[in-house]
């Protein structure tokens, strides 16, 4: 399965399993962007990615820490 920018959900388990030891309260955008396109699953383009995405994958991560 491949990820995309909209699967907010999907991209915060993958960080959540290939980041346990991260906290998501306190991951930077620039660090989480780079963590998701570093994502074996991840196949969007790197330009389509904003803030608002970014702010999505961190609450869905934080979600799912909880």
């Amino acid at each position: 399965m491949s990820l995309k920018w909209t699967d907010s959900l999907e991209i915060a388990i993958a960080l959540d399993e290939a980041h346990p030891e991260a906290d998501p309260n306190h991951v930077n955008f620039v660090e989480l962007r780079n963590w998701i396109l570093a994502l074996p699953e991840f196949e969007d383009d790197p330009a389509h990615c904003g803030e608002k995405i970014l702010e999505a994958v961190q609450m869905a991560w934080i979600e799912e820490r909880h």
